[in-house]
């Protein structure tokens, strides 16, 4: 072994307790920090409306386009000789069904065609896990996890040419890629990351560590593996994606986890113990793991909005089919107000999301614009809206909404699973980053401009000097930036006359987008660095502009529609937009006012009494059967261990479209 010196990142993990100071850092070093496209979202939180950046709504080049929907028939017709209900009975998605969906080319959807993939972009990738999702949430999980952030996305976008001949025509031909990232007692926070690389003395690396919640895990060919390389002569250390062969010597997969929902779902724990791994197998290079994670997920994030809209579109289907013929009370439960009002919300809902995954996912293959906010807003918005929607389908369908398809089949009446989405989608809210960490993400990216003039003026290790000169550039800034938010052509009532009825939300949507700035701004000047740690104004933020994002996009693809589609298809997205813009525009109201009146500093301090114990006395009469079963963090070092699964890592070599 090579003589090591541990860095700074390497002392903040596992040595000594990680302080938030040193979180931060680790954290902010990998976001990416530099703007050299434009993004809608960005300026929107920054009060400058610009829908020329989405307007006319982008399409896709014809060729493409045709290719695409071709493979979507091509994926359908294969979808309809799959049993969902077996995959959620038996807990396991059949091989046959994985070697179909190879056989077909579903594993290599986004992947070129020159490494043998389809060469398809991320508007048809979402459909087709739209598609999948719909037969079984599970299927859609494993071609995500797989193709979203598994191999082929990172080494497509940061992998040497050789990277790529390796690994991409494995990747589109079956072979299952995995993700790893997630310890047992580290999630959001990679400053505690404790995997390590230890560089050998030939130029390899031993990989060591247990990894969790390794969805694909169980059964991967391939992993992305991010670890620790500790800093010395030749090194310069920090986090390090790897690829990595799943059956190396050294590889243990300890368990198949178990969850409330996605039971086909093959996420497990992976033990590495001193794991052989070449250094041509380093993706980008030394310390590049975290930004190579985080730019994969900027457009990795969108496999989950559109698994969530897939499920929303299922939802309101069942919905409407069963509020017409569920009669109550003489009439339709559907024409009952209560019920009525549900199918509405249902249906906005639905449309809402949509209209953001398929304009962040056009905007992705454009290439034009920088897409990491809206791909995170879609990703907020779409797993928060969808649960809120299959929620609203238990409910219309009752009785027969908490009762099992396979309980409803045995009695003769339609398997309807309205139980099991609102299992499987429940993980989105958290999955890739929960909404927490979502709101924090996005709330980060909405004060940037802020603290790259500001920032030292709040910032305790700069000196008075340095504090003299960012008031210099803050007042400089704050006296060109500040006069543009006081008025707009959102204040002219003829201005984007283009969006014929949709015009007022769209002027609603550019006078907002100004008051959220200067809302953010008061924010900036009354907390000043105390801001952060003002979550709820930040999340109410972020949430104004989710809101303001999606009424641009529906605007945007309903005119694209009364343009594109037949006349009466064309107005009835019209209305679906202005009643979805309608609900809207009630919400950013409301998150206004929340934004000065909340209860958020009583609520923090309750919750600071009950975390130190005061209120003990109000959890009495229950009996907690989980005591004494077990740690609440796993003890890496514990459990049973079993060879992996690789017999379904091998697929039969097929190429895509055989």
């Amino acid at each position: 072994m090579t003589a090591t010196r541990q860095s700074d990142d390497v002392r903040a993990s596992g040595t000594h307790e990680v302080t938030e100071r040193e979180a931060r850092r680790v954290a902010e070093a990998a976001r990416e920090s530099g703007w050299t496209q434009p993004s809608f979202a960005k300026e929107l939180y920054l009060g400058r409306f610009r829908p020329e950046l989405i307007t006319p709504h982008p399409r896709p080049e014809p060729e493409l386009a045709a290719r695409g929907e071709a493979y979507l028939g091509q994926l359908t017709e294969f979808l309809r000789t799959v049993d969902g209900q077996a995959i959620e009975r038996d807990a396991r998605i059949p091989d046959e069904v994985v070697a179909g969906l190879a056989r077909i080319g579903t594993f290599g959807i986004k992947i070129p065609t020159e490494y043998g993939g389809l060469g398809l972009g991320q508007v048809h990738y979402n459909r087709a896990l739209m598609l999948i999702g719909s037969v079984n949430p599970a299927m859609g999980a494993l071609i995500s996890a797989h193709q979203s952030i598994g191999v082929p996305e990172p080494v497509k976008q940061f992998g040497t040419e050789e990277q790529k001949r390796a690994y991409l025509p494995r990747c589109a031909a079956g072979a299952i890629s995995a993700f790893l990232l997630t310890e047992p007692d580290v999630g959001s926070d990679p400053a505690r990351l404790h995997a390590t690389a230890t560089p050998t003395d030939d130029g390899d690396y031993l990989l060591d560590g247990v990894k969790l919640w390794s969805t694909n895990g169980v059964v991967a060919e391939l992993l992305v593996v991010m670890a620790r390389v500790p800093q010395s002569e030749g090194h310069r250390g920090g986090i390090t994606a790897f690829v990595v062969e799943a059956d190396s010597p050294g590889i243990t997969v300890e368990r198949r986890n178990a969850f409330m929902g996605l039971r086909g779902l093959e996420n497990g724990v992976t033990r590495f113990d001193q794991v052989r791994v070449p250094a041509a197998n380093v993706l980008g290079r030394e310390g590049q793991g975290l930004k190579i994670a985080l730019t994969t997920l900027n457009t990795g994030r969108l496999s989950i909005p559109a698994l969530c809209v897939g499920a929303s579109k299922w939802s309101l289907k069942i919905a409407r089919e069963w509020a017409r013929e569920r009669v109550q009370w003489g009439r339709p439960v559907g024409r009952h107000a209560a019920v009525a009002h549900k199918i509405a919300f249902m249906a906005t809902a639905t449309y809402a999301q949509e209209a953001v995954v398929e304009l962040a996912g056009h905007l992705a293959d454009a290439g034009r614009t920088d897409i990491r906010i809206e791909a995170a807003l879609a990703k907020l918005f779409a797993s928060e809206r969808a649960w809120q929607v299959a929620d609203e389908l238990l409910q219309i369908r009752g009785g027969r909404g908490f009762e099992t398809a396979d309980s409803l089949a045995a009695r003769g009446e339609r398997a309807v699973p309205a139980e099991q989405i609102l299992r499987d989608l429940r993980i989105n809210r958290v999955f890739e980053g929960s909404s927490e960490i979502m709101h924090l993400l996005i709330a980060r990216e909405a004060v940037d401009a802020h603290l790259a003039v500001a920032g030292d003026i709040i910032d305790p290790d700069v000196g008075m000097v340095g504090k003299a000169r960012a008031a210099g550039r803050a007042g400089a800034f704050y006296a060109r930036w500040l006069p543009q938010l006081l008025t707009g052509p959102g204040a002219v009532p003829t201005s984007y006359g283009e969006y014929g009825p949709l015009a007022t939300h769209v002027r609603f949507v550019e006078r907002s987008s100004r008051r959220l700035a200067r809302a953010t701004f008061y924010g900036m000047a009354r907390w000043q660095g105390g801001l952060e740690q003002r979550q709820g104004f930040l999340g109410r933020v972020v949430d104004i502009g989710a809101e303001l994002f999606a009424m641009a996009a529906m605007c945007a693809r309903a005119q694209m529609q009364l343009e594109d589609d037949d006349a009466a298809t064309g107005r009835a997205a019209v209305r679906l937009a202005d009643a979805a813009c309608r609900r809207s525009r009630l919400t950013v109201e409301r998150l206004f006012d929340a934004l000065w009146t909340n209860t958020d500093a009583a609520d923090e301090a309750l919750a600071k009494d009950v975390l130190d114990g005061d209120h003990v006395w109000a959890e009495a009469g229950v009996i907690d059967l989980s005591e004494g079963t077990g740690p609440w963090i796993a003890d890496s070092s514990a459990g049973p261990a079993r060879a992996p699964d690789v017999s379904r890592r091998m697929l039969p070599p097929t190429a895509p479209g055989d």
